[in-house]
């Protein structure tokens, strides 16, 4: 292959290997985000279930 073929070989090949992989870093960053906002939801859960077990005892009171 002389220089002038080179180019556009390495075009289609640099093209080709990024359109295969952005499927597999989609599926990473979509589990990435997923398990993120997972963690995030925790501290939530927690307190709702504490303002939860506060009430319950409120009403023992009255």
């Amino acid at each position: 292959m002389n220089k002038f073929n080179k180019g556009p070989w390495k075009l289609f090949c640099v093209i080709s290997i990024v359109l295969s992989l952005q499927s597999c870093v989609g599926i990473i960053v979509g589990t990435a985000v997923d398990t993120t906002i997972e963690v995030a939801k925790v501290p939530f859960k927690v307190v709702s279930a504490a303002v939860n077990l506060d009430d319950d005892d409120d009403d023992d009171d009255g």
